[in-house]
Order: C-alpha cells, then sequence, then structure tokens
C-alpha cells in the first residue's frame, strides 16, 4: 500500500481529488478544508458534514474535553487584552500539530521544528492533563483521552473560531463571546 502524499509516514487510505492522490485518514481530517481546497464531491468532505450531525456535543466525555480547552482559552483572553481569534486559531493549530508529532520520536531531514507557542503549550497542556470523572466514582474510573478524541475537539473547536475570523484576524469576537458564555454559565450554577 502507497504512503500518504501529505505526511509520507502513514498508510494512504483515501483518494484525494483536491491534491490528486492518496492520503492517511489523519491527514485526510487534519488538512481538509484547510491546507487542501477539497472540491464539493469528495466523499469524504460529505462524511465530515453528516458528522457534525453526531458532534462531541453529544459525548459527555469530549464536552468535558472542549470545556477545559476552552477555559485555557478564556484565560488567556482575559489575562491578555490583545489576545486575538487569530492567535487562538494558531494556538490550537499548535497543539494540534504538537499532538500529532507526539508520537513520533525521531525528526525526520526536512520537517519543520513548530517554534513554541506559549498559547498554543498551554492549550496542548491542559489536554495533557485533562481527565474525566464518572459521576459515579469509581477506583479508576478517571479516564484520559485518545489523540483521536483531543484531535476532534481541536478541530471542533478550530472550526467556531475560524468561523468568526471573517476578513481580520485581529478581532476578538469568539474570544468575547466565549468570555461572556462561560460568565452567564458561571451565573447562572449558582445557589
Amino acid at each position: 500500500m502507497a504512503k500518504c502524499v501529505r505526511c509520507q509516514k502513514r498508510k494512504a487510505k483515501r483518494h484525494c481529488p483536491g491534491l490528486a492522490g492518496d492520503l492517511c485518514p489523519l491527514c485526510c481530517g487534519q488538512h481538509r478544508n484547510r491546507d487542501i481546497r477539497c472540491p464539493a464531491g469528495c466523499p469524504f468532505l460529505a462524511q465530515q458534514a453528516e458528522g457534525r450531525e453526531q458532534d462531541i456535543f453529544q459525548d459527555e466525555r469530549l464536552v468535558w474535553l472542549a470545556y477545559t480547552i476552552e477555559m485555557t482559552l478564556r484565560a488567556l483572553a482575559e489575562k491578555y487584552s490583545s489576545f486575538t481569534d487569530g492567535q487562538a486559531v494558531q494556538a490550537l493549530e499548535y497543539a494540534s500539530n504538537k499532538l500529532l508529532r507526539s508520537r513520533s520520536l525521531i525528526i525526520l531531514p526536512g520537517e519543520i521544528v513548530q517554534a513554541r507557542n506559549n498559547a498554543g503549550e498551554a492549550v496542548f497542556q491542559a489536554m495533557e492533563k485533562c481527565r474525566f470523572e464518572r459521576r459515579i466514582f469509581l477506583p479508576g474510573s478517571q479516564t484520559a483521552y485518545a489523540q483521536e478524541e483531543k484531535l476532534k475537539v481541536l478541530e471542533r473547536i478550530l472550526t467556531a473560531v475560524r468561523s468568526h475570523l471573517r476578513d481580520s484576524s485581529d478581532g476578538r469576537i469568539f474570544l468575547d463571546q466565549l468570555v461572556a458564555r462561560h460568565r452567564r454559565a458561571e451565573e447562572m450554577s449558582r445557589p
């Protein structure tokens, strides 16, 4: 089986009409409609649209991970008034890329090593520390998240932030709405 034309590491299992080559499922999902111009007839783009029906918000574990990531972004937005939606995208992309690289202990020649992004590092560390506790506590009931789950949640949040970017990456529409939404939730949960 051929190697992925994007990462040159994993087995290519999907034909990509946007690249006229074969991709591994991870690169397809990671770069779909971002770095790859996907034609409307792409079957995997259609699957993504169907997948939105089964969004992360239907899984309590993934909601907790999303909340943890959003709280990290909220803390950055409240601490730094200059922190923008564009910087939030960069932070989320950094965390996603670091997560993908974390499995590989070898840096291959020609591979670009991403510069450290403090906000992205904060998001990555929050994900690494995040554990989900079941409502009924049993020994060993705390569970860590799989790489695929983390990537799925990161992609969902990235999609939300990007939808607010519009023409300018230096705005704070998403972050301001995030802070307001979390404050309302806190006020509603007080006795």
